[in-house]
This record gives C-alpha cells, structure tokens and sequence, in this order.
C-alpha cells in the first residue's frame, strides 16, 4: 500500500481474498506433515542429496522422519531433534513408527489421565502405532495414540510425548 497526494491506496478485496485462500493452503499443509520410518537397520543421514555427501548421523530401523520434500531418488527429511538432512527414498519404509519425545512418557490402558498405568517409555524409544492414524488430528481418541512396544505391551499415550504423528 502506498499514500499518494494523502489518499491511502488499498489493494482490490480480490487480491485480499486470493492471499487469504493461499495462506489457509499453506497452513494446512503445513499441518499434513508426511512421516515415514527408515526401513534398513543402519539408514545414513547425508547432508546432501548424494551417497558423496558427507554422512551425518545412521539411524536404526523404523526411525521416524517428517519428509519435507522428495527429490529424484533422495527425500530430505527432519528427525525427532529437528536435524535435517537427505536419505535415499529406497531407505524409507511407508511404514509408522513414533518416538518418545519427552523424558518419560506415560502409556496408560485408556485414553485418561485416571486410568492405569501400562508402562513408562524414556526418551528416544521407539513404539509401533497400534491404531490407524496418519495424522495427530485423525487418531479413535482425539490427544491420544493407541501404541505397541516391541515387547507387545500395549496402550495410550498422549500425541504431545511422541514424534511420527
């Protein structure tokens, strides 16, 4: 907007309205974040899309990643602490896995507060989602995932304790 002889010039509702539908867009995209897991036992994290580039970390099998875009044969992806770098997409699995992202997170029988507690998962361990879900707003009880821990103990924990969802 720009003033010209103290008259103020605004832009047409139009344009108004168009920005408007683009950021609503954005913002929900940006709320469908895509997670996927490593597929390989040992997946290596590169800092750029290439088997040259210099490795940052391996990652175990089914590690979640949010993949934040794919290119040819490459997926650049963020792990639980926000590292971002590029895995070849023959690595990644469609498979969901989520990880513990707090210092305990507390899996209990039911969706509640109240009710009995399962087990305590410490920080970084991996639980397999026992429940159809692909997003933290489509789970059977809205704040709560349904997990299994490789030891087949079952039950809910609250989607702000964990990554992958």
């Amino acid at each position: 907007m720009t003033r010209t002889a103290g008259r103020r010039l605004c832009a047409p509702r139009s344009v108004v309205s168009a920005a408007t539908f683009v950021l609503a867009i954005a913002a929900n995209a940006a709320d469908a974040a895509e997670f996927l897991a490593t597929a390989d036992a040992a997946t290596v994290l590169y800092d750029a899309p290439s088997a040259k580039a210099r490795p940052l970390f391996v990652l175990s099998k089914d590690t979640p990643l949010e993949v934040i875009v794919p290119v040819e044969g490459w997926t650049k992806v963020r792990d639980v602490g926000g590292t971002i770098g590029w895995i070849e997409k023959k690595s990644l699995a469609d498979r969901r896995s989520l990880v513990v992202r707090v210092p305990a997170a507390e899996v209990r029988a039911n969706p509640e507060d109240a009710a009995p507690l399962v087990f305590r998962a410490e920080s970084g361990v991996l639980l397999e989602l026992a429940e159809p879900a692909t997003h933290s707003t489509t789970t059977a009880t809205p704040g709560w995932v349904k997990v299994r821990h490789r030891d087949g103990q079952m039950g809910f924990v609250r989607i702000t304790q964990v990554f992958g969802l």
